[in-house]
C-alpha cells in the first residue's frame, strides 16, 4: 500500500511536468484540462500517502479498532480535489468555446497524450494489484480517478487530431467540458465509497449470504442472528449470535462458536469474528434484521 501512494504521486509529479510543456508549446485547453487533473491528480496522491501511512498503524490504547477509516476521509479529500478540477475545467472549457482559439504543435500535445496513457495504465494496473491483495479504500479510489484519466488522456488525443485535420476549433474546448462532466462523476463515485466506509455500511448482500451459509452449515448450530458486517480500511468486522441447544456444557458451546469463526475466517481472513452463544429457547430481542 506504501508503494503504491509512492508511485502515484512520482507519475503525477512526472505528468505535471511533461503536461506543462505540452500545453505551453500547443495552448490547448484541453490539454490545459489534463494537467489541471494532474496538479490535483498530486494533492490527492499526496493526502493518500498521508492517510496510508496513518491507517496501517496498529490499533492502540485510544483507538482499538485501528486507524483504517483514515483511508476513507482520504478518499473524501480526493473526491474534493477532483470536483473541484472538474468545476474550474468546466468553466474555462466554456470560455474557450464561445471564443474558441487554433491549437499549435498539436503532435507534441499527442505525443505527451499517449506517454501519459503508458504511464497511467502502468500505474493503474499496480494498484488494483494492490487493492486485490489488501482491499484499500484509498488506494481503490487513486485507482479509480487515475483510470479515469486514462479516458481523458485519449480523448484528448481526439480533439487534437479533429482541430489539427479539420480545423474544427471548437473541438477542443467541447471535449474538455466532457472531461469535466467525467471528473464530475469521478468524484462523486470516490464520494460515496468513502461515505459508505465512514457511515458502516453493510457488507454486499452477496458477502452475507455466505456468512450464513458458512454459518448454517454447521452440524450443532440451531440457528443465528443480529449479524453486523463493516469493514474500516483493510480490516473488516463480522459479529453475529449463535443459537446453540441450552444443555450444552460453555466448554462445547466455546467450542463450536470456535469452528463457526475459523470457517468465517478462511472466507474472510482480514476480518475480525466476534460471536455470542445464546441458548435456545431464551427469547431476547435482536436489534438488527438479518
Amino acid at each position: 500500500m506504501r508503494l503504491a501512494t509512492y508511485a502515484s504521486t512520482a507519475v503525477a509529479a512526472l505528468l505535471i511536468a511533461v503536461k506543462l510543456a505540452a500545453w505551453a508549446a500547443t495552448g490547448s485547453v484541453s490539454l490545459l484540462s489534463t494537467l489541471i487533473d494532474s496538479t490535483l491528480d498530486l494533492g490527492a496522491s499526496a493526502l493518500n500517502l498521508m492517510a496510508v501511512r496513518h491507517a496501517l498503524q496498529p490499533a492502540d490504547h485510544d483507538h482499538r479498532f485501528g486507524h483504517g477509516k483514515a483511508e476513507a476521509l482520504a478518499g473524501l479529500g480526493q473526491a474534493t480535489f477532483v470536483a473541484g478540477s472538474g468545476g474550474l475545467l468546466l468553466i474555462e472549457a466554456a470560455g474557450r468555446l464561445m471564443r474558441p482559439e487554433p491549437v499549435s504543435h498539436g503532435e507534441w500535445g499527442i505525443a505527451v497524450m499517449v506517454f501519459s496513457i503508458l504511464a497511467t495504465v502502468a500505474l493503474v494496473m499496480f494498484q488494483r494489484h494492490v487493492v486485490r491483495r489488501t482491499g484499500s479504500t484509498a488506494i481503490s479510489a487513486d485507482s479509480l480517478h487515475y483510470a479515469g484519466d486514462v479516458a481523458i488522456n485519449a480523448s484528448v488525443i481526439v480533439s487534437l487530431t479533429l482541430s489539427m485535420t479539420t480545423g474544427w476549433s471548437a473541438a477542443d474546448p467541447i471535449f474538455a467540458i466532457g472531461i469535466g462532466g467525467w471528473l464530475l462523476v469521478n468524484a462523486w463515485q470516490i464520494m460515496l465509497g468513502s461515505l459508505d466506509t465512514l457511515m458502516d455500511k453493510e457488507l454486499p448482500n452477496t458477502d452475507r449470504e455466505r456468512i450464513r451459509a458458512i454459518t448454517q452449515s454447521h452440524p450443532e448450530v440451531l440457528s443465528f442472528h443480529d449479524l453486523r458486517t463493516r469493514t474500516s480500511g483493510r480490516q473488516g468486522f463480522i459479529q453475529l449470535h449463535l443459537e446453540l441447544p441450552a444443555e450444552l456444557t460453555l466448554a462445547n458451546a466455546h467450542r463450536i462458536a470456535d469452528e463457526v469463526e475459523h470457517a468465517i475466517l478462511a472466507e474472510f481472513p482480514n476480518f475480525e469474528v466476534i460471536i455470542h452463544q445464546d441458548p435456545a429457547g431464551v427469547a431476547e430481542p435482536q436489534a438488527v434484521l438479518d
